[in-house]
């Protein structure tokens, strides 16, 4: 199938030629008069890539590239800006604004052509899914790597291996890198004057973890412990702000590496604030569950401290108990060794408030 390209030029010409060029090369073109009706177009159209003019009537170039990256179906379409201005302060803005490449008019046919055929094919490679394992991060930073703006990575990654309740980090300390979770289990947390913890995350095999306080630029705000012992890969802080900053689509695709448990720290936070203390602490056992569990054909069995699951549930650790003790009379649950195994759980993720 051919790959589909939408032209926002507003000299006649200019995309009659342009046109032609793309359709004798086998792409199918949709072309726009103005940046409005290139909006429209790339809305309604989803093509496989953009070519658009800076200097146009009613909506110029910018104005395109800023309305499309708020689109969420419109955001990761590569888009190469095309223009006779070849001062290098437009090239700068433009790439700030997250375009993939910047070719100058007058060009030559051939230039057009590698430029469209670089851009999609690193596009196609940054749309693959990615294992959540090692492996999977390796091949997501090689895919990286092919983009020409962005500096060799490090290939040497720090594995660490941690026991049982060891320290990552400490809150207030400076961060190095992000952590990559090979093997093992994680938690995030934070203690107040008195002592008391809230976990503020929960981490697994192929999930990323500290980093906010690198995207801030600060010191950590809390601090992680493993659950299990763990295999930990750290990945330096210059690697991940290349893979950040330095490209619009990478910096989109590891984004949402990233942001893989926002949406469900935020769910948490609404929970703890609205539900009772036994319906939080059921809600703790099967978050436990869904981020934990490897296997579906049998019930989820994990030792945790009586300390960790009052922290997840934002309760009191007399109160996690005393609900476990009588999920455990309910039948829901059982204890043994300090292990809880659930036992039903739809009944317990329904659990009513």
């Amino acid at each position: 199938m051919n790959k589909k390209i939408l032209l926002i030029e507003d000299n006649l010409e200019m995309r009659e030629n342009i046109s032609e060029i793309l359709e004798l090369s086998k792409y199918d073109v949709v072309s726009a008069k103005n940046g409005k009706e290139g909006v429209e177009y790339a809305e309604k159209s989803n093509p496989d890539l953009i070519i658009c003019d800076i200097m146009m009537p009613v909506l110029d170039g910018y104005g395109v590239l800023h309305m499309l990256s708020k689109n969420e179906d419109t955001a990761n379409i590569p888009f190469i800006f095309l223009t006779a201005k070849a001062e290098r302060s437009d090239f700068r803005k433009g790439m700030e604004m997250g375009a993939d490449d910047y070719i100058t008019k007058p060009f030559e046919k051939l230039d057009l052509l590698k430029a469209i055929e670089s851009r999609l094919k690193k596009s196609e490679s940054m749309k693959n899914n990615f294992s959540k394992n090692i492996e999977g991060l390796n091949e997501f930073l090689e895919n990286a790597k092919s983009f020409d703006d962005i500096r060799k990575l490090s290939e040497e990654k720090e594995l660490r291996m941690y026991k049982k309740k060891e320290s990552v980090y400490l809150e207030g300390n400076q961060s190095k890198g992000i952590y990559f979770v090979n093997k093992g289990k994680v938690k995030t947390y934070h203690a107040n004057d008195d002592g008391k913890e809230f976990i503020t995350g929960l981490y697994k095999e192929g999930d990323f973890f500290g980093y906010l306080t690198l995207l801030e630029e600060n010191k950590y705000v809390d601090s992680a412990m493993t659950l299990d012992d763990s295999e930990l890969y750290l990945l330096p802080k210059e690697d991940f702000f290349s893979l950040v900053y330095k490209n619009a689509e990478v910096s989109r695709k590891f984004i949402n590496m990233l942001a893989d448990n926002l949406k469900e720290k935020e769910l948490q936070l609404i929970k703890l604030a609205y539900n009772s203390v036994r319906k939080r602490v059921a809600e703790a056992l099967v978050t436990l569950s869904s981020r934990y569990k490897k296997d579906n054909n049998t019930p989820f069995s994990m030792n945790i401290s009586r300390e960790d699951l009052s922290n997840i549930s934002g309760t009191a650790k007399e109160s996690a108990i005393r609900s476990l003790s009588e999920f455990k009379d309910d039948g829901l649950i059982e204890i043994n060794n300090g292990t809880i195994t659930i036992l039903q759980f739809d009944k317990l993720s329904n659990l009513r408030n």
